[in-house]
C-alpha cells in the first residue's frame, strides 16, 4: 500500500529537519512526504531544498494550518495517509506498524496508535494519555494524539476533509466527525510518534481560546457541551487570575461561578452533576 504523509508548517525552522529525518527513516518503499508550507519567513524554506532524500515541498500564502493541510490531503496519492506537524515525530517503525494493521483488518478505516508528548530536545517527558476507541469517552476528552493517526483515502471521500474554519481543534473535531458518521477506528497499542510541547507551542499558548473553540464544536456536533469541558473552559479562564495556592476559598468560588455562567451560556441549563460539584465545591470553599 502506498503510503502519502502530509505536513503543514509555518515558522518551524528549528524543528523541521528532525520531522523530516524521521519520516525518511521510516524504510517504507514509495513513501511520499508533502510538505505544504505557509511562506515561512525562517530557516525552513533552506531545510526544505537542501533536505536529502528531497520532499515535495511549495512555500506560499495560506489560510492557516488546516487550509495546509488540506492542500497537501488533496494532493497526496497515498492509499494509506498521515497528517505529522512540522514540529512533530514519528518513531523508528511506526508506519510499518501501521500498515501491518491495515493490511490484516481491511474493514479498519483507522488505526491510532500511542505517543509521548516530547521537549525541544526531542526528550519524551510524559506518555500522551491515549486510549482505546470509545466514542461516548471521546466526548469528554481526546485521546487520540494526532501525530499518531493514520487512516485510509477513503476516509476523506466518504467524510470528508478537516474543518479549514477551525484553528486550534480541527484534529479533535475531525475524530469526533468520523466517528459520529460511523468511521470504523483501531487501537494499536504501541508507540508511534512524539508530539512536541513547548512554551511557544500554539495549544499551550491560548488555552482559552482553544477550549472556546473545542466547546463551540462540541455544541455543533453534539447539540450540548459535556459538563467536562465547561469545566477545563472555567479552569482556564480562572487559573492565570487567582493563585489557588494563595487563595484557594476564592479560587473555588470563582471556578464554580465561571463553570456556571459557562453552561448557561453554551448549554441554557445547569445539568445535575455540574449542580452537585459546585454545592461540594462551594462547601469544601468554605472549610479552607
Amino acid at each position: 500500500m502506498k503510503v502519502s504523509i502530509v505536513t503543514p508548517s509555518f515558522n518551524q525552522g528549528r524543528f523541521i529537519e528532525r520531522t523530516l529525518v524521521s519520516v525518511a527513516h521510516q524504510d517504507i518503499d514509495g513513501l511520499e512526504h508533502l510538505v505544504m508550507d505557509g511562506g515561512s519567513k525562517d530557516e525552513t524554506v533552506r531545510v526544505l531544498r537542501d533536505f536529502d532524500p528531497p520532499v515535495r515541498w511549495r512555500s506560499e500564502p495560506d489560510r492557516g494550518q488546516t487550509d495546509a493541510l488540506n492542500k497537501g490531503l488533496r494532493e497526496a496519492a497515498g492509499e494509506i495517509i498521515g497528517w505529522l506537524n512540522s514540529d512533530d515525530v514519528y518513531y523508528p517503525g511506526a508506519i510499518k506498524r501501521v500498515l501491518e494493521v491495515f493490511e490484516e483488518h481491511p474493514e479498519v478505516d483507522v488505526v491510532y496508535g500511542m505517543a509521548d508528548h516530547i521537549d525541544e530536545n526531542d526528550r519524551a517527558f510524559e506518555a500522551y494519555p491515549t486510549e482505546p476507541w470509545d466514542l461516548t469517552r471521546l466526548q469528554d476528552t481526546c485521546f487520540i494524539c494526532q501525530p499518531a493517526l493514520f487512516m485510509r483515502r477513503s476516509v476523506l471521500e466518504r467524510y470528508g476533509y478537516p474543518d479549514d474554519n477551525l484553528h486550534y481543534c480541527m484534529d479533535y473535531e475531525y475524530w469526533m466527525r468520523l466517528g459520529l458518521q460511523g468511521a470504523r477506528f483501531h487501537y494499536l497499542e504501541s508507540k508511534l510518534a512524539g508530539s512536541r510541547m513547548y512554551g511557544e507551542n500554539k495549544t499551550l499558548g491560548a488555552r482559552v481560546a482553544v477550549h472556546r473553540e473545542i466547546n463551540s464544536v462540541m455544541k455543533r456536533l453534539l447539540g450540548r457541551v459535556p459538563d467536562r469541558w465547561l469545566f477545563n473552559y472555567a479552569h482556564a479562564v480562572v487559573e492565570p487570575r487567582i493563585d489557588r495556592t494563595r487563595r484557594p476559598r476564592l479560587f473555588l468560588l470563582c471556578l464554580a461561578w465561571h463553570a456556571c455562567a459557562t453552561s448557561l451560556r453554551w448549554n441554557r441549563s445547569v445539568s445535575r452533576g455540574m449542580r452537585a460539584s459546585m454545592v461540594e465545591w462551594s462547601r469544601h470553599a468554605y472549610r479552607v
